[in-house]
């Protein structure tokens, strides 16, 4: 419950206090019940939790199309910007930083150990991170071993790793077994999808989260902008009824 004279509208997300004092973003949703106003959390772990307001506006989304996705995810602490109140939101992003944004939007508490990648070391800023989505099964790596933190992410890896997320969120759990095949007709350069992807592909499409670049086009070897990145994990959290 929300205590009375706190205005509502001044919380951006609820946030996990860690023992050691780190705070990280969980998903949170303001609701009314029979009149009052509650902070809904949504955690995997048992936690000390506390709700902040953190809004931000990056100077450099102020014109742009992801401008509402881009300012709310970095408010609720799941994106944040490259330094000067500037997000740099059509910047193609990392295999590395989609793997944390992931993970931080879905309040994921970050694992420390060895790390299953032959070219993530144990030091590297995003280790925690992309050693959290494998122990929750958002990404397996490629068959050699490695992760390539630092490649840029593709729409179709992005897109496999969305769907995994949708079974953490429960999201996936509603979808029909519509045949991906006939969800990926429309698109004309469909047969440019790895067939690995293709399943994932279609659970986005099916829901909504991801679209087309365009009605003919599902560019599944595009490379995705930190603006795109911001949009897709917004939505994700929104159809999850999450936020």
């Amino acid at each position: 419950a929300i205590p009375g004279g706190v205005d509502p509208s001044k919380i951006t997300t609820g946030v996990v206090v860690d023992p050691d004092g780190t705070v990280r973003h969980v998903p949170t949703k303001i609701v009314v019940i029979d009149g009052k106003y509650y902070a809904k959390v949504n955690s995997l772990t048992n936690s000390t939790y506390s709700v902040v307001w953190h809004p931000l506006a990056f100077k450099d989304v102020a014109q742009h199309w992801a401008k509402d996705a881009v300012n709310d995810m970095g408010s609720r602490m799941v994106i944040s910007g490259i330094g000067n109140d500037m997000f740099n939101p059509d910047q193609d992003i990392t295999r590395a930083e989609f793997a944390a944004i992931m993970v931080r939007g879905l309040g994921l508490k970050l694992e420390n150990g060895s790390s299953p990648f032959a070219d993530v070391k144990t030091t590297d800023w995003y280790s925690g991170a992309i050693q959290t989505a494998y122990a929750y099964k958002l990404i397996s790596g490629f068959e050699d071993g490695t992760f390539r933190p630092m490649d840029k992410i593709t729409r179709e890896q992005a897109m496999t790793i969305i769907a995994k997320a949708m079974e953490i969120t429960g999201l996936g759990a509603s979808l029909g077994a519509k045949a991906a095949d006939e969800l990926l007709s429309p698109f004309a350069d469909a047969s440019n999808a790895s067939e690995w992807a293709k399943s994932g592909i279609a659970d986005c499409l099916q829901v909504g989260i991801v679209s087309g670049r365009s009605g003919t086009q599902l560019a599944p070897k595009a490379y995705i902008s930190r603006a795109e990145v911001a949009a897709i994990v917004q939505r994700l959290l929104q159809k999850s009824e999450l936020i």
